[in-house]
């Protein structure tokens, strides 16, 4: 055993050093990535193999005992992908996206090696093992907070839209991602691709690799079935011109049974013969997609290969699957390196595309945005002719795509069914069509596939990239675009670095849909974004009328590391405010539409503005009894919290701001309180927390088929009669 001085300062901690390989001291005269340079260079060199050899063993190693010292976590995935992301490093790439969260363990194994931890004081072996899974630390799925990781995981089929994101952004820089088999079962990733090659056929510098290992989480993948000449045909169906498949199965020479086997296993003659066999499949796939071909890269190796068990059985440690049970330290014996050959994986890593991740990914720099200059608002007349809001918002849109050629507007649904065609005019629906009927052609920055996932995961992922981006819906259908919205907020909520906020405008509220009946009517995605308030970084906005909706984009535009959405109608109503007094009520959460004085006074706190409608009838009611009205649209909910209420001070972008006593009692006081919303009543929560009066709410109950606005409305109890006949019993 070579003594303790002489082993690396990073490997303090390691559990279980072994002997070199047989050839060593041939194959590591010199480090495979010479001094000064970025990656190696032959894929088919014999020292770079067997060097890149040793560096997929190396992450195996960390991966299992990483997991192992908390005797938790997702070993299995990673291990059968080891030897193409040790490939990809050493063939200097590192803009490396997953869209699979339980390779998170080998994910920081790989920026371990390569000193990017090193910028969150992760030094050693013994420090990464301490942090994994521990607030502050390496979190069980990839995190926005992680030096030199580009993307968050958790939900699958997500990855592929960061993937394009980058590749859109950064020309000549290649994004690989690694898709799971299960995975690939998600409704949404084949799709995401066919939408983004049509409407950007240039941009094809991701690379989607399928780590197809035969197994899901707890059984056989759905896709272990398909022959390999089905796997091809699947992703030529869809569209990918070169499909590369390497299998680990035509290079075994340890009669291993079935379909999927492991490469650990095989002789050092053979395992040599795969690790070229992928360097060189990783190398052809990288300068393929690189040079405008949409390319994958399939790699086809058992579950598990090379830890502690195989298949499904490897994908995650439970309670008792610590370092010292007996498969656990047999695996991490046979994976040991000695010390000097993790030190020539630690060399290669660190010299790999110029140094660490941490300093080199896209994502550690701040993308530079082209100013925008004073957005053009066009104040209408209060109480003048009646507006739509989202086509207001439209003119503003228009300007900052002109400004900023990066700019992308997302919107399944169609922009001239939610009143904003005037966006389609401006910036163009890209397509390979061109259309002057409907202002489509190639260059457009209008992006209109009939997929939420689609256009709500490339908006996303731009903005958390760094390029500004607005993603357009009609709340009923908005809901299957969420989970990645969801996903980015709360990336960016931890996020090193500033980057502009992802930006939603949805329509077509219930309340405009009821014709189409409950199938349309679906308002329950507000109780999403009323939780999602307490994160900090959250801010569901309701402007009133045309005049409010520009001054909450005006806002919206400017932040950062926000996720904000607006929720608008797209039917002409009244225009009830000034542009100032949505500035105002952006600070104050809140603007007073309208107050009166009597025997005793009634607050009506609105969210909506069609909702406002039925709220001014009943204050004409009440009035006329000498009872005294005010009238409150709550612009924006998450201002009315309490500041102990949100997590706002665990943001890296502190957005402290919330309406104090004194304000609050200035906008809700009053002797009863009747919170009114065509949506779900818990974004009216801020309110009734903080409220002392006699208080009720008036929300959204069911959708039903109806002929206008006023009978969705009266079949929900949202009507004067009963607001007023309300008031009046709170106020006795």
């Amino acid at each position: 055993m070579t003594v303790a001085s002489a082993i690396p300062a990073f490997c303090q901690g390691i559990q279980h050093f072994g002997e070199n390989l047989p050839n060593y001291e041939q194959y590591t005269t010199e480090a495979a990535i010479k001094s000064g340079d970025t990656a190696i260079s032959s894929a088919n060199d014999p020292n770079a193999v067997f060097q890149t050899l040793l560096a997929a063993d190396a992450l195996r190693y960390l991966t299992l005992q990483t997991a192992a010292t908390k005797q938790s976590g997702h070993p299995g995935g990673f291990a059968s992908i080891a030897d193409t992301i040790a490939a990809l490093v050493m063939l200097g790439h590192k803009n490396i996206i997953t869209e699979v969260g339980h390779h998170a363990p080998g994910f920081y194994s790989n920026m371990f090696l390569d000193r990017s931890l090193e910028d969150m004081g992760i030094t050693t072996v013994q420090q990464m093992g301490e942090r994994f899974r521990e607030m502050h630390g390496l979190l069980g799925h990839l995190s926005g907070q992680i030096p030199g990781l580009l993307n968050p995981a958790g939900p699958l089929g997500q990855g592929q839209h960061f993937a394009m994101a980058g590749a859109k952004l950064h020309p000549g820089t290649l994004f690989p991602v690694t898709i799971g088999d299960g995975g690939l079962g998600e409704p949404y990733i084949m799709s995401s691709f066919a939408h983004f090659n049509t409407s950007f056929p240039d941009v094809t510098n991701f690379l989607p690799i399928l780590v197809w290992n035969g197994y899901s989480q707890e059984h056989h993948s759905m896709v272990s079935t398909k022959t390999n000449e089905e796997m091809i045909a699947y992703w030529q169906g869809n569209g990918f011109a070169e499909v590369i498949l390497i299998n680990a199965k035509d290079y075994d020479d340890s009669n291993q049974a079935g379909e999927y086997v492991d490469s650990t296993q095989f002789s050092l003659a053979k395992r040599m013969a795969f690790t070229q066999a992928i360097l060189e499949a990783t190398d052809k796939a990288a300068k393929s997609a690189l040079s405008g071909t949409l390319t994958v890269l399939i790699v086809k190796q058992l579950k598990g290969a090379g830890v502690h068990k195989r298949g499904a059985k490897s994908h995650n440690l439970y309670p008792g699957d610590s370092l010292e049970k007996d498969y656990i330290v047999s695996a991490l014996k046979e994976r040991a390196l000695s010390p000097e050959a993790w030190q020539m994986v630690r060399t290669n890593f660190e010299r790999s595309a110029g140094g660490p991740a941490s300093h080199n990914v896209v994502t550690e720099k701040v993308l530079p945005l082209p100013e925008l200059g004073e957005l053009p608002l066009t104040e209408y007349e209060v109480h003048g002719e009646k507006k739509v809001a989202t086509t207001a918002m439209g003119e503003l849109v228009v300007h900052v795509g002109q400004k900023d050629p990066n700019f992308l507007v997302a919107n399944a649904d169609g922009n001239a069914a939610s009143g904003i065609n005037n966006i389609n005019i401006g910036l163009k629906i890209v397509h390979p069509t061109v259309d002057d009927l409907y202002f489509q052609g190639p260059g457009g920055q209008v992006y209109e596939p009939l997929s939420e996932d689609a256009c709500a995961g490339l908006a996303a992922g731009l903005a958390l990239f760094g390029a500004r981006t607005l993603w357009c819906s009609y709340e009923s259908f908005a809901i299957n675009g969420l989970p990645i919205w969801q996903t980015v907020t709360q990336a960016m909520a931890e996020l090193r670095r500033p980057t502009p906020s992802t930006i939603t405008l949805f329509t077509a509220g219930a309340l405009e849909q009821g014709r189409n009946g409950w199938t349309h009517q679906r308002p329950e995605i507000e109780n999403y974004f009323a939780g999602m308030m307490r994160n900090g970084n959250i801010f569901p906005l309701f402007p009133c009328d045309a005049n409010s909706i520009q001054v909450c984009y005006e806002w919206a535009v400017q932040t950062k590391n926000k996720g904000i959405t607006i929720t608008a109608s797209k039917s002409p109503l009244p225009v009830r405010t000034t542009l100032e007094q949505t500035r105002q009520g952006l600070q104050d959460g809140g603007i007073i539409l309208h107050e009166s004085e009597g025997k005793k006074k009634v607050v009506f706190a609105v969210i909506g503005d069609m909702t406002l409608i039925p709220v001014f009838d009943a204050a004409l009611h009440l009035e006329n009894e000498g009872i005294g009205v005010k009238i409150v649209s709550v612009v924006s909910p998450r201002r009315l919290y309490r500041p102990h209420d949100v997590a706002w001070d665990t943001c890296t972008e502190k957005d402290s701001h919330f309406l104090d006593d004194e304000g609050f009692e200035k906008l809700f006081g009053g002797d009863a309180l009747i919170g009114v919303t065509g949506g779900t009543s818990a974004m009216l929560e801020p309110v009734m927390l903080r409220s002392n009066s006699q208080r009720d709410t008036f929300a959204w109950k069911r959708g039903e088929t109806a002929s206008s606005a006023g009978e969705i409305m009266e079949f929900n109890g949202l009507t004067a009669d009963a607001l007023s006949k309300r008031a009046n019993e709170l106020l006795s």
